[in-house]
């Protein structure tokens, strides 16, 4: 009896226009993929960036047919995208082209997150006495910032210095508040993104940082492909045999 394939992971980020954050997309499947052998990791966006979901089912499907699929949402909080977005976009795609979408966790902010913020911090060389602004894209729902507002409060928990978070868009305080004040009361800070990939937000907030000369670590991308297989095995354990 032969062993039934995996299903596809479909790891659905965001998108943006900076062409760079898609080929991190990119890598961080194929870092999923190495993981586990025989599983297929595909990229897709929900904007700004190609392929869309139904674009992403149809050529993989070329390559090789498959009639059902897990999409891993590669975001970090409950807010619109995760919530509305998201959902929507499977069930669309899921009618447009009759393959069978399962659902699965957002990222969240666990402690792998939390695991991956620090080694990401310590490449950047960034002293655990620094303070540190923990930069988020920001949401119009509360709940959705204060979750990141936690995140900084458990990570504060565990260093010398403190960690205060800020937002790029929405949220408060904007990060370069957060920036401006650490910087007027004579506070060395540096700056760890809670992204995935590099993009236009994370190069306004650098060169502020640059300008105060606050170090600046690198956005998370391949670090998390384990928690994106989990997410993906979470779902893949609960599917119909």
């Amino acid at each position: 009896m032969t062993e039934r394939p995996l299903p596809p992971l479909i790891g659905l980020a965001h998108g943006s226009r900076d062409p760079r954050a898609a080929v991190m997309i990119g890598d961080l499947m194929r870092a999923a993929e190495a993981l586990r052998p025989g599983l297929r990791a595909i990229p897709a966006f929900l904007d700004l960036s190609e392929p869309d979901l139904d674009g992403a089912i149809a050529a993989a499907r070329a390559r090789a047919g498959f009639d059902e699929a897990i999409v891993v949402p590669l975001l970090f909080t409950d807010a619109f995208h995760a919530t509305v977005d998201v959902p929507t976009a499977v069930g669309n795609a899921q009618q447009a082209t009759g393959v069978a979408l399962r659902l699965a966790g957002i990222l969240g902010m666990g402690e792998e997150v939390l695991s991956a913020l620090e080694d990401s911090a310590a490449r950047a060389h960034i002293s655990a006495h620094e303070a540190i602004l923990l930069y988020a894209v920001g949401s119009s729902r509360d709940a959705a910032n204060e979750a990141v507002h936690d995140l900084a409060r458990r990570w504060s928990e565990r260093r010398v210095g403190p960690v205060w978070a800020g937002f790029g868009t929405v949220g408060d305080p904007s990060a370069a508040d957060v920036l401006a004040r650490a910087t007027t009361a004579g506070r060395r800070i540096a700056v760890v993104p809670l992204f995935l990939a590099p993009g236009l937000l994370l190069d306004q907030i650098a060169q502020k940082a640059r300008a105060v000369d606050a170090e600046v670590a690198l956005p998370l991308g391949t670090a998390l492909a384990e928690l994106v297989v989990q997410r993906y095995l979470q779902a893949l354990a609960v599917m119909p045999a």
